[in-house]
């Protein structure tokens, strides 16, 4: 990670008299996200925003709180006086990082077998990840339903077409590719871990495994000699 990415400027703009944070990496700009904070993503730059409608007070508090999460997690943070603070709050792992120890469980994977347990955990009809997060995309359509304003009701059919639609493709795909691995019982041909043993048939006990030899690389032909050197 560059160093430069755990540094964070806290500031209010002197032009616009907003509250902004500029700096860090995506684990910054998620900190910034839970503490409140609103992201701008321009073409070179994303930057954070306190949310419209704040009293200065409030912004205050929200910047605070924000320099604090940071601090805790380790960046350096410039501010603008009235956003100092000792305070570390504890840090608790997002729910977001346990889903993608998923991924790290598939990296690792050495047979179809584990490949499809981490896979379970994403498509398990009930209490899968991706059923838990259609039905929270749903919930986000009927808080849309009622809440009054006119682009209310387009905002609620579009997440309901993303859950009914976008979702259960991706969750049916998905499933579809567990239950193909559950039913291979294979290793990975190239994560096959090396136990290093000798079989009891082997005669030349001095073998160090089994394992077949690795395929041969043929040594790259030596470059072409230019015509001008040439006698």
């Amino acid at each position: 990670m560059p160093v430069v990415d755990r540094f964070l400027d806290v500031r209010r703009d002197p032009h616009s008299d907003e509250v902004l944070a500029r700096g860090g990496d995506p684990e910054a700009h998620s900190i910034l996200q839970r503490a409140g904070f609103v992201a701008v993503v321009r073409v070179h730059e994303t930057y954070h925003r306190a949310p419209t409608g704040f009293a200065q007070d409030e912004e205050a508090r929200l910047a605070t709180e924000a320099v604090a999460r940071l601090r805790s997690a380790g960046y350096h943070v410039d501010c603008d006086e009235g956003f100092e603070t000792e305070a570390r709050p504890t840090r608790y792992l997002p729910l977001g990082t346990s889903v993608a120890h998923l991924a790290e469980r598939i990296r690792e994977a050495t047979t179809t077998d584990e490949a499809a347990d981490a896979l379970t955990e994403l498509t398990a009809a009930h209490d899968g990840i991706l059923t838990a997060l259609s039905h929270v995309v749903t919930a986000a359509a009927e808080f849309h339903d009622g809440l009054g304003g006119a682009a209310d009701p387009h905002i609620a059919r579009r997440l309901r077409y993303l859950a009914d639609e976008h979702l259960h493709t991706i969750r049916t795909d998905l499933a579809e590719t567990r239950n193909a691995l559950v039913d291979r019982h294979a290793p990975h041909p190239s994560r096959s871990a090396c136990a290093a043993e000798v079989p009891a048939t082997e005669r030349e006990r001095s073998a160090v495994c089994a394992c077949p030899p690795p395929p041969r690389t043929l040594p790259a032909p030596p470059p072409p000699v230019a015509a001008g050197l040439r006698r």
